[in-house]
């Protein structure tokens, strides 16, 4: 059984290395502290029986005056060992949740690099995130990313454009929340 919970300065160091584990991109500490003190809702864990942190979502609120009020995924991480279990799922949802709720987003953001089939399907698919655009060379080592956007609301500019309730299918998952 996995808890999804609320990260704490206390987890900092591991979801560091949760990402140094699993991902390309990687944050200095003092990145993470940044997102806990700014965000705090915005993070959170996956925590093992053991007490062992087996994935994150790390998140923020974008300050763009010109754009409607909206979050951004900064980095989603879970251990090989632990995924194909819904728990990159639920961090997403919680995170959103917080930014609907608390921060009165209209969407969510992120990047995704275009040869990341997997988490392109845990978007698109289970998430229902919609292509806004190709960033090119938007990482270091050159390759695009998909931005991606996922609405909560129905954008002001347009009507088409299908709300995301997000929280459909929370009650299937097999994670425990606190």
């Amino acid at each position: 059984m996995v808890c999804i919970r609320m990260a704490t300065v206390s987890d900092l160091l591991q979801m560091q290395t949760t990402n140094l584990w699993c991902l390309p991109e990687n944050y200095q500490m003092k990145y993470y502290f940044y997102h806990l003190l700014t965000w705090p809702q915005l993070l959170w864990v996956a925590e093992d029986f053991d007490g062992k942190i087996v994935g994150y979502v790390m998140a923020k609120m974008e300050e763009d005056e010109d754009l409607p009020r909206h979050g951004h995924i900064t980095s989603l991480s879970v251990l090989r060992t632990h995924r194909k279990r819904g728990i990159a799922t639920a961090l997403m949802r919680r995170s959103q949740c917080e930014m609907e709720e608390v921060f009165d987003a209209e969407y969510v953001s992120l990047h995704v690099r275009e040869s990341n089939r997997a988490a392109f399907h845990l978007y698109r698919e289970t998430l229902q995130y919609e292509i806004n655009d190709v960033e090119k060379e938007y990482y270091a080592d050159g390759e695009d990313a998909y931005d991606m956007r996922c609405y909560f609301k129905k954008p002001k500019e347009t009507s088409e454009k299908k709300s995301n309730n997000f929280l459909d299918g929370m009650k299937d998952l097999s994670i425990q929340e606190q």
